[in-house]
C-alpha cells in the first residue's frame, strides 16, 4: 500500500513536459485547470491490477496538504499538512513520516502548476468528444513506471490517474461526486490519532 500511495504521490506532485502542437492546446487546458483548483474534495475507487479494490475519500488544499481516507479492509490514513505527511495503518497502529524532499515536487498540490518540458515525456495522448488522455514518464523516473491522466471533456475535470509501481502493478484511481474550491476545515490535515479511530469507525462496514 506504501508504494501506491508514494506512486500516486508522484503523479500529485509533478511538473509536465511541453507536447507537440497538436496537443498543446490540450495540455495547456490541463495547466489551466489544475493552476484554477485551491481546494478539491471527492470519493475514489482503487483498483490493482492484481485484482485488489478499495474506496475512500480524498481532500487537497493548496498548497501541499493532502488528506487520504481509505475504507475498510485496507484502513489506511494518509494526511499531509504541508510539511510533513503521516502514513497511518489503523489496524496495526503503526505510524510512518514521509518527508516532502522524498517525494519529487508538485502538481496539484502546487500553487502553480508550469508545463515547461524539463521533467517529464509524453509517451501516450489521446483525446475525443468525451475525454482526453495523457500518458507521462518522468526524464529521471527511478523505479516509477508510466502514469496516465485522464480527464472528462464536458465540463473538464480530473477524473481518474493511472501509475504502474515500482512492483509493475497498474494501479487506477477514479474520482466520484468531485468539489472544486468547496470549504474545507484545516483540521482535516491535522493528524490526530483518536481522531484517526473515530474515522475507522465512521467507515466500518455495517
Amino acid at each position: 500500500m506504501k508504494y501506491i500511495f508514494q506512486a500516486f504521490m508522484w503523479v500529485l506532485l509533478m511538473s509536465v513536459e511541453a507536447i507537440a502542437s497538436t496537443q498543446s492546446e490540450d495540455v495547456k487546458k490541463v495547466e489551466s485547470y489544475l493552476n484554477s483548483i485551491k481546494t478539491m474534495s471527492a470519493d475514489f475507487v482503487q483498483i490493482a491490477s492484481n485484482g485488489e479494490k478499495v474506496e475512500g475519500h480524498l481532500y487537497v488544499q493548496k498548497p501541499n496538504k493532502i488528506r487520504m481516507e481509505y475504507k475498510e479492509p485496507s484502513n489506511i490514513l494518509i494526511v499531509g499538512n504541508g510539511d510533513y505527511i503521516v502514513y497511518y495503518d489503523k489496524e496495526l497502529e503503526q505510524i510512518t513520516n514521509i518527508d516532502y524532499e522524498d517525494i519529487p515536487a508538485a502538481l496539484i498540490l502546487a500553487n502553480t502548476v508550469k508545463i515547461d518540458g524539463k521533467e517529464l515525456k509524453v509517451t501516450d495522448y489521446a483525446t475525443d468528444p468525451g475525454m482526453t488522455r495523457i500518458g507521462l514518464q518522468y526524464a529521471k523516473a527511478g523505479d516509477l513506471g508510466p502514469f496516465t491522466l485522464v480527464f472528462n471533456n464536458r465540463p473538464f475535470e480530473l477524473k481518474q490517474w493511472k501509475v504502474i509501481t515500482p512492483q509493475s502493478m497498474e494501479v487506477s484511481l477514479s474520482l466520484y461526486d468531485t468539489v472544486v474550491d468547496g470549504k474545507l476545515n484545516d483540521d482535516l490535515f491535522k493528524f490526530s490519532k483518536n481522531a484517526a479511530e473515530k474515522s475507522k469507525n465512521k467507515y466500518k462496514k455495517k
